[in-house]
């Protein structure tokens, strides 16, 4: 048997192109993990100083994902294990970076998530957290962010933007600022007036009632916050 020379050409090219790119992502969850801790314990350190009480938790949860709790909300960064390629609509696609080179359009992917502390302190399972941001990293470590204000307003050159300590300590300090000025808001009254008897003896508080910090609206199509 013979194979096709382009078949292997295609393979080997494309196969090698996305090792270098969960690498280079690899890499950079690696900063984050590490810068998390650093910011952790600093913010910790000014609250001992200021002898305040404020709760400060750090949380590795295996290679691919960690967590940072922090005045009553917590941040979990996932990395996903596959590489992924934009679509020919998405604007990242226009830039002359890419054009000049279209490997540079492949990109790991690194999620962030805001929830409320509570939440799994007492396993209220129906409380919804949020997308706040998601870091797209290339093989030559050019990344942007998709996100909400601070995230996606700041990060977005993908064409000049470069991974390293100090870009990855302001992604994170702008993703504790955005959390923590996010607010929990109540729930419409209307929304919660009537509980059946099985929701409150299933304990009302803890499962049935869903909490969330905007509970009623599509937290992707907002923009005042």
């Amino acid at each position: 048997m013979k194979l096709k020379e382009s078949l292997g050409e295609l393979v080997f090219t494309k196969g090698e192109l996305k090792q270098h790119v969960y690498e280079s992502t690899k890499e950079t969850f690696e900063m984050f993990r590490n810068t998390s801790k650093e910011i952790l314990s600093l913010l910790q350190e000014k609250n001992r100083h200021d002898n305040k009480d404020i709760r400060f938790e750090f949380t590795d949860r295996g290679d691919f994902e960690f967590e940072i709790r922090f005045a009553g909300d917590t941040l979990i960064f996932m990395m996903h294990t596959n590489v992924f390629e934009f679509s020919r609509n998405h604007e990242v696609m226009k830039s002359p970076y890419i054009r000049e080179n279209p490997n540079r359009s492949y990109c790991g992917v690194i999620h962030i998530y805001n929830f409320l502390t509570d939440s799994f302190l007492y396993q209220r399972d129906n409380d919804l957290g949020y997308l706040i941001g998601r870091i797209f990293v290339n093989s030559e470590k050019h990344y942007f962010i998709e996100g909400k204000r601070e995230l996606g307003m700041l990060y977005n050159n993908f064409n000049t933007s470069l991974i390293n300590s100090e870009s990855v300590q302001s992604i994170v300090e702008s993703a504790i600022e955005y959390t923590t000025n996010f607010d929990l808001l109540t729930p419409p009254y209307d929304e919660i007036k009537v509980v059946s008897v099985g929701e409150m003896r299933n304990n009302f508080d803890k499962k049935s009632m869903v909490t969330a910090k905007r509970l009623g609206f599509r937290f992707q199509a907002d923009t005042d916050v």
